[in-house]
C-alpha cells in the first residue's frame, strides 16, 4: 500500500497519531524510533536498518550505555537546574517533565533501572541532596556554577560588613551612655546662696578680683591700683539665686531624649538594611493561589495558625476549617477595606500592626497608620505585599 497524500484524511490521521508520546515498550534508543502499535515495533525489528544498528552496539554495549547515560543524566540535571533551581522537589514532577519531551532518552536504555535508583546514585555522587520522605524522594539541586558561588560569597561578605557596621554603632552608643553616666556620678553639684542685706542702708559691693562678694559699708575699691590687671585677670564670681527645680529635669529630659533619637535611628537603619525574603506570620489572613490542590481550595482565604521553618506554614481555611501546610510561594497577602486592621510583614515597619487608611490602586500600596511601637500614630506608606488582614 502506497503513502497517503499530503493533507488526505489518512495522512492527516496519521500525524495526529504520531503527535506525542507514545508508548514506551514500542520506542527502540537505537534507531531513536517510536512505533505507534505492536505490528509496526515488530516490522521495525526485522527490518535491516534496525540489524545494523544491533551489531554495532553488540561489539561495545558498555560505550552506547554509557553514552546515553551521562545524556539522560545531563538533560535532567539541566531541566532540574532550570526549572526549579536549588528549591526541594519531588523526583518524580521532575521525571514527568523531563519525559514530556518527545525526543528524550529512555531510562531504560541507561544504566539505571528505576527512577529511585538514579536518585541513589545523583545523592552518591553529590550532584544533589537527596532525602527519602513517606511521599517519595525528594531532590535538591547543588549548585556549583562559579559565577554563583561568586556571587554567593559577595553577599556574605557585604552582611558580614554591614553586621561590623551595626556592631561599631551599637559600641558607640554604649560608650556614650556609659561616659554620660559617669560624668553624672562625678560631677559635683554647686551649692547657690541668695544674695542677702542685713540692713536697707547697706550697700552691696562686688570684688572682681576676689572669689565671693561682701556685704557691708561702702569702701573704695582697690582696683585703681597696681593690681589691677591682675584683678581684671581673675574670673569674676557672682552669686546667684537657686534656678528653679524644673531646669534640671528639662535637661535630664532633653539629653535622655536625644540619646533615645540615636537608637531609634540606628534601630530603623538595621530594619531598613534587613529585608528579609520571608514573610509569614501567625494571625494574618492569606488566599490560597496555588491551583495544584483542585478548584476546592483555589481562591480560599485562610488564616495562618504556624510558621515552619519561616518559608512554609499551616494553614486554616476559613469556609470549611480545613487544615492545610502550604509553602508562602503557594498563598498572598489580603488587603481589607479601608479602616480595618492590618500587621505589616517586611521592610523597615516589620511586626508592626495598623490601620488601614486608604489604598493607592497606580502605585500598588496603601497608607497605612501605625499602632504600636515607638512610631504610634505615624502615617506611612507600604506595598501590597508588605502587609495583610489580620485575623
Amino acid at each position: 500500500m502506497g503513502k497517503a497524500e499530503f493533507l488526505s484524511p489518512k495522512a492527516i490521521s496519521n500525524r495526529i497519531k504520531a503527535k506525542g508520546l507514545q508508548k514506551l515498550r514500542w520506542y527502540c534508543q537505537m534507531c531513536q524510533k517510536q512505533c505507534r502499535d505492536e505490528n509496526g515495533f515488530k516490522c521495525h525489528c526485522m527490518s535491516e536498518s534496525h540489524q545494523r544498528q544491533l551489531l554495532l552496539a553488540s561489539e561495545n554495549p558498555t560505550k552506547f550505555m554509557d553514552h546515553f547515560s551521562d545524556e539522560f543524566k545531563r538533560d535532567f540535571l539541566e531541566l532540574l537546574r532550570r526549572r526549579f533551581g536549588t528549591k526541594r522537589v519531588h523526583n518524580n514532577i521532575v521525571y514527568n517533565e523531563y519525559i514530556s519531551h518527545r525526543e528524550h532518552v529512555h531510562m531504560n536504555s541507561t544504566k539505571w533501572e528505576t527512577l529511585t535508583d538514579f536518585t541513589k546514585w545523583l545523592g552518591r555522587e553529590g550532584l544533589c541532596k537527596v532525602d527519602e520522605t513517606p511521599k517519595g524522594w525528594y531532590i535538591q539541586y547543588i549548585d556549583r556554577d562559579p559565577e554563583t558561588i561568586r556571587r554567593q560569597e559577595e553577599l556574605a561578605r557585604k552582611k558580614k560588613q554591614e553586621m561590623d557596621d551595626e556592631e561599631r554603632s551599637a559600641k558607640f552608643i554604649e560608650e556614650q551612655v556609659r561616659r554620660g553616666r559617669d560624668g553624672k556620678e562625678t560631677e559635683e553639684t554647686p551649692v547657690y546662696t541668695e544674695l542677702k542685706r542685713e540692713s536697707e542702708e547697706e550697700k552691696v559691693v562686688f570684688n572682681l578680683g576676689a572669689s565671693a562678694c561682701v556685704a557691708g559699708p561702702s569702701k573704695p575699691s582697690p582696683a585703681l591700683g597696681p593690681s589691677a590687671l591682675k584683678a581684671a585677670a581673675a574670673p569674676p564670681s557672682v552669686k546667684r539665686k537657686d534656678p528653679p527645680s524644673g531646669s534640671d529635669s528639662k535637661s535630664e529630659k532633653k539629653k535622655k531624649s536625644a540619646l533615645e533619637e540615636i537608637i531609634e535611628m540606628e534601630e530603623r537603619k538595621r530594619k531598613q538594611t534587613t529585608r528579609t525574603d520571608y514573610w509569614l506570620q501567625p494571625n494574618i489572613v492569606v488566599k490560597v493561589v496555588t491551583k495544584k490542590l483542585g478548584e476546592r481550595y483555589h481562591k480560599k482565604k485562610a488564616v495562618v495558625t504556624e510558621v515552619r521553618d519561616r518559608y512554609g506554614a499551616v494553614v486554616k481555611l476559613i469556609d470549611s476549617g480545613d487544615k492545610l501546610k502550604l509553602d508562602q510561594n503557594h498563598l498572598e497577602t489580603v488587603i481589607p477595606a479601608p479602616g480595618k486592621r492590618v500587621l505589616i510583614l517586611n521592610g523597615p515597619y516589620r511586626d508592626t500592626e495598623a490601620l488601614l487608611e486608604g489604598i493607592d490602586e497606580k502605585n500598588f500600596s496603601a497608607t497605612l497608620t501605625l499602632e504600636s511601637g515607638h512610631l504610634k500614630g505615624k502615617r506611612v506608606d507600604v506595598a501590597y505585599e508588605d502587609f495583610s488582614k489580620l485575623a
